[in-house]
């Protein structure tokens, strides 16, 4: 379960990416929706990380690479 949010919040991120993308591109600079795509990229990726970090410390997220 935990990976499937921590995938929909990667998938928002590129989502939130490519509008600001396209809100840059249309508005030359003259409206803020940049600015609130980016507010929306920033806090779910804060939202992913904490994610991350809860799978874990709660060990339903585990690091397999093999120098650890």
């Amino acid at each position: 379960m935990l990976k499937l949010v921590i995938i929909l919040l990667l998938a928002g991120i590129l989502v939130s990416l490519a509008c600001g993308f396209v809100f840059f591109y249309q508005d030359k600079g003259r409206s803020k929706r940049v600015l609130y795509a980016l507010g929306v990229r920033i806090t779910l990726a804060v939202l992913m990380m904490a994610c991350v970090v809860y799978g874990l410390m709660t060990g339903e997220l585990t690091i397999q690479a093999p120098w650890l």
